[in-house]
Parts: structure tokens; C-alpha cells; sequence
């Protein structure tokens, strides 16, 4: 992918791993907008000189605005990334977890859905373009404390699968984006094994740089997760993450 002279629409962007990346994607030459719901860091970004559109991925009407905004400001818009997600703690002894999964999967994979239908129809007439969607690590090997995140990331992998053979042909490109755990908002202080942020987009746009792009971007550390189950892995590491679940509240103090 010509990392240059793209014009880019990062939906989530407004913080962490999207907002690196629009700064990557401008120091590389192309034109960025995010899009986010908060207002200050909208309003932060507008200082930087990154465009900004107002949008809620929960909300359909707020989708459609974003869209129709965006595209009258960016009628050469080539790339759309689809970012935002939420990661929630669940215990699902408690049926009360049941609203924290409705969250998740309405921002997750609903929202990712949203945005994806938005913008489908103009960049098919185009007759070129690209999507990227963003998973996780934790959608090839999920982290048990969280398992509507890991559920909701499967699911993008699959839909973003799907939607890469139904435009085949239409010159729309689908790229998948599988992070691993990276130091954003305090992370390095939850995980230490965090991969830094830095070198984390480093790594990203390296890889998006290379011809032909790769379908999937895997930095090296979440190949592991990636490739858990072929490399015969995975029961073990699922069980070793299962140890994660004493931070569940209920679970504290428990033997």
C-alpha cells in the first residue's frame, strides 16, 4: 500500500493506537480526519491539524452524518479504518454481565458493521479503496476475564473475511489490523509485557508499506497469539491466561 497521498478516515481514532497511526499516516504524506465521540479530543486533535468528524458507531443516524460530513470534505476519501471498540471485564457467573456484553458487541462488531455499510457504497464506486478493520490478539486466543471482547474480535476477523470476498473485484481492498497488547492509557502499568506503542505503529506501517499488503497485519509479538492453535499451543496458553481471572471483583481473595 502507497502509504502516501492517501486520504484517511480513522473512526476511533481519538486516543491510544488510532491516533498514533493518523499521526503516522500524515508524517507519511496522506490527509487524515478522525472520528470519535469526545469533544475535547476532537477538539485536541483539531489543534494538531487532523481533521475531525463527530460520531457515535453505536448510533446509525450518527454514522450517516459522519458519513455524508465526511465526504463532503473529503470527496477523494480512499481509507477508512474502523477503530473503535470498548474492553470490558465480565464475570459471567453474574447475569448482570449481560449489559456489559450488549456494549461491547454494539461498539465492537456492530459499530465496525455501521461504519463499513456507510462507506461500502462510495468507495465500490470509486472502483478503488480500503478498509481497515481492527481485531485483536485476544480474537485468536481469548483472554477469559474479557470474553465478549474476545467475541466480538473473532467475529470482525470473520466478517472482515467475508467482506474481503464479497468485494472482490470492486478494487476495495480489506485489510485486518490484529494488535497485541500495547501500552496505551496506562496499559504499560496493567501489563508490563506491553508492547510500546512506538514501536508497536512502527511496525504497522512498515508492514502496510509492503507490496502486495498484506491481508493480515501481524506485528511479531501477537503472531503467537495468531498462530496459537496451529502451533499446538493454544490449551496451554489459554489456561495460563485463565490465572487472569482473580481480578474479577468476585473472584478476589479466592484460593
Amino acid at each position: 500500500m502507497d502509504l502516501s497521498n492517501r486520504t484517511v478516515l480513522i473512526v476511533g481514532g481519538t486516543s491510544g493506537i488510532g491516533r498514533e497511526l493518523a499521526r503516522r499516516f500524515v508524517a507519511a504524506g496522506s490527509t487524515v480526519a478522525v472520528g470519535g465521540r469526545s469533544p475535547q479530543a476532537l477538539s485536541e486533535l483539531a489543534e494538531e491539524g487532523f481533521g475531525t468528524i463527530s460520531i457515535d458507531v453505536t448510533d446509525s443516524a450518527s454514522v450517516a452524518s459522519a458519513r455524508d460530513a465526511a465526504l463532503a470534505r473529503y470527496p477523494d476519501l480512499d481509507t477508512v479504518v474502523t477503530m473503535s471498540g470498548v474492553m470490558l471485564l465480565e464475570d459471567l457467573r453474574d447475569p448482570a454481565h449481560f449489559e456489559a456484553a450488549e456494549t461491547t458487541i454494539d461498539t465492537n462488531l456492530l459499530g465496525t458493521i455501521r461504519v463499513i455499510d456507510a462507506f461500502t457504497p462510495h468507495l465500490v464506486q470509486r472502483g478503488a479503496g480500503t478498509f481497515i478493520t481492527v481485531t485483536s490478539g485476544i480474537a485468536f486466543l481469548p483472554f477469559p476475564p474479557m470474553p465478549t471482547y474476545a467475541a466480538s474480535k473473532a467475529a470482525v476477523h470473520a466478517y472482515s473475511e467475508a467482506l474481503r470476498a464479497q468485494l472482490d473485484g470492486t478494487g476495495v481492498d480489506v485489510v485486518e489490523l490484529v494488535p497485541p497488547a500495547v501500552a496505551t492509557a496506562g496499559q504499560e502499568k496493567v501489563n508490563p509485557h506491553a508492547l510500546p506503542l512506538d514501536d508497536f505503529a512502527t511496525e504497522v506501517m512498515d508492514l502496510l508499506g509492503t507490496e502486495p499488503t498484506p491481508r493480515e497485519i501481524l506485528v511479531d509479538r501477537v503472531r503467537v497469539h495468531r498462530w496459537a492453535e496451529r502451533d499446538g499451543a493454544y490449551d496451554e496458553l489459554v489456561a495460563q491466561r485463565s490465572q487472569a481471572l482473580a481480578m474479577l471483583p468476585s473472584r478476589q481473595g479466592q484460593r
